[in-house]
């Protein structure tokens, strides 16, 4: 039961605290941005609060690698296990005691009772339920129990739970999100079956832990909370935290439900499958701004006309104006905003661009350690790392827009850093290729040699595109029933044929410049140099 818990205070709002849902539940992410973000809309305090109750931390370093994983998706918070605060302890194993003396105090109220049904009887009575098609509510054998009966079991050491005494009517409760929700209802009881069924949930367990229901009700109150965002699976849990309000005479808090996060099959998200690992979107580099921004727009409606929002943009815009029902996860949209942010880092070219230029850098050196993709192939490893992180930046700059990842990044760009000849064998050039080149094979070194004149110190983006316009221009002029935008597309054709191996990138005049003036006219030659030992005639 990991919590995180955000509190406000400004414009109008007295003491607000915000809290989310548990942290190991499936929409996790969705509420623990939501709640930062709404918190910040207000004011800039937050709270995390972490569970040690089922044993999730005996992994080593586990606790701390959540804080990571947290504040590098841009979460930050101002109180919690790590750094203290007012209204600790925050870890829930340091707060039993607080839980059992409230579970008392409901004992001693009458709102509550303790049972010591067996969990044979119990699991007697699910099995007959079931076979009934009924549900696995309690019979409340031992609601009836004498105070002084149970006060002696009790202290002979027999094993109870503390169960809610829920009363015949359910409280109604306004949603933030979907307004009146539910209607005073008695509890049920089956007709003609002869099964009595009442909703009275288990407070406290045998072994003196809390469960969700008095835990979370005690820690927001406590804590001052009085907003709860959570997904909607608790909503129908609702009424019953209600009554544990109204029971302990404490104002509850508002309450806003939001949908699920749903896979493609409409199935909940699994945070132990991995589905919403937040160090998996880390391992396989995806920006945090992405991560968040990502998250923070399903089930979500704004009105700006673009999604990508910076964490002050989303706080600036947020509300509470979600899609009631679930939200199913759309992974081509976190591709979208992955490559929107890239583009931003590589025109603002500040630090995100030097820290996303590191991280190729990285697996760039890694590959050229590793890789067995080419045998036999140099890998352009004779560049310093300078060297090589220029060129890094200078295809970043030109193909920012497609950017994904850094291995993607690689794979798509490979010919700017390794030494290959642009093509071994005919079969190496596309048909398509081959054909549009037809045209101008006779002039294949005639546009190397115009390409060869150009002087390493002139070997610039600016010159190299001005050179392969004046090849078009005087080409057009000698090739009769050729229009120059056809004799461009070859020329451009053949030219990424030989220099990046046909495939795409950013324009030729960028690559080439890039690549440098030896690498491009060796390419270049020896691909005019396959072309021109075929046999004459048609190259189709």
């Amino acid at each position: 039961m990991s919590t995180i818990c955000v509190k406000s205070n400004l414009r109008g709002w007295t003491a607000e605290n915000v809290r989310a849902t548990p942290f190991n539940a499936s929409q996790d992410p969705l509420c623990s941005i939501t709640n930062r973000i709404f918190a910040s809309r207000i004011t800039t305090d937050s709270t995390v609060q972490l569970p040690t109750f089922k044993g999730h931390w005996t992994i080593p370093d586990a606790e701390e690698r959540l804080y990571g994983d947290l504040r590098w998706a841009g979460l930050e918070w101002d109180e919690g296990p790590d750094i203290g605060g007012p209204y600790g302890p925050y870890k829930q194993s340091e707060r039993t005691s607080l839980y059992e003396e409230h579970a008392r105090k409901l004992l001693q109220s009458g709102h509550a009772y303790r049972c010591f049904c067996s969990l044979e009887k119990l699991s007697e009575l699910f099995l007959r339920r079931a076979r009934l098609g009924l549900p696995s509510d309690y019979d409340r054998t031992c609601e009836g129990l004498p105070t002084e009966r149970s006060d002696e079991r009790a202290r002979a050491g027999q094993a109870f739970v503390i169960r809610l005494r829920v009363p015949a009517m359910m409280p109604e409760f306004v949603d933030l999100v979907y307004g009146s929700v539910g209607k005073p209802n008695h509890n049920r009881k089956a007709q003609n079956l002869g099964e009595a069924l009442y909703e009275d949930p288990i407070l406290l367990k045998s072994d003196g832990l809390p469960t969700y229901h008095l835990a979370n009700v005690v820690d927001d109150h406590h804590m001052k909370i009085t907003h709860v965002v959570r997904a909607t699976e608790w909503m129908s849990s609702t009424p019953k935290h209600l009554l544990l309000y109204k029971a302990f005479g404490w104002e509850p808090p508002a309450f806003a439900h939001i949908g699920l996060l749903q896979d493609s099959s409409y199935q909940k998200f699994s945070k132990r499958k991995g589905d919403l690992n937040i160090r998996r979107f880390e391992e396989q580099g995806i920006f945090p701004e992405a991560l968040l921004n990502y998250v923070a727009l399903y089930g979500w409606s704004h009105t700006k006309t673009s999604d990508v929002m910076s964490l002050s943009d989303l706080i600036e815009t947020f509300d509470l104006k979600f899609t009631k029902g679930n939200t199913v996860v759309e992974p081509h949209k976190l591709v979208y905003l992955q490559k929107k942010y890239a583009a931003k880092y590589a025109e603002k070219n500040g630090s995100e661009f030097e820290v996303l230029v590191d991280r190729i850098f990285e697996e760039i050196q890694q590959e050229f350690k590793t890789s067995i993709w080419h045998p036999g192939v140099s890998y352009v490893n004779h560049l310093v790392a300078d060297d090589l992180r220029n060129r890094i930046q200078g295809v970043l700059r030109g193909t920012a827009k497609n950017y994904t990842n850094p291995r993607e990044f690689f794979t798509n760009y490979q010919y700017f850093f390794y030494d290959q000849p642009s093509a071994k064998n005919l079969e190496d050039v596309p048909e398509k290729t081959r054909a549009a080149i037809d045209g101008i094979r006779p002039q294949l070194r005639t546009i190397n040699a115009a390409f060869r004149n150009i002087p390493l110190e002139a070997w610039t983006n600016v010159n190299l595109k001005a050179r392969a316009l004046t090849v078009v221009a005087i080409m057009s002029s000698n090739l009769k029933g050729s229009s120059s935008q056809a004799i461009n597309k070859s020329i451009q054709l053949y030219l990424r044929c030989a220099v990046a191996r046909g495939s795409s990138g950013p324009p030729m005049h960028t690559t080439m410049a890039l690549l440098g003036r030896d690498t491009c006219l060796q390419r270049l030659d020896e691909l005019a140099s396959l072309l021109g030992n075929e046999t004459r005639g048609s190259l189709r």
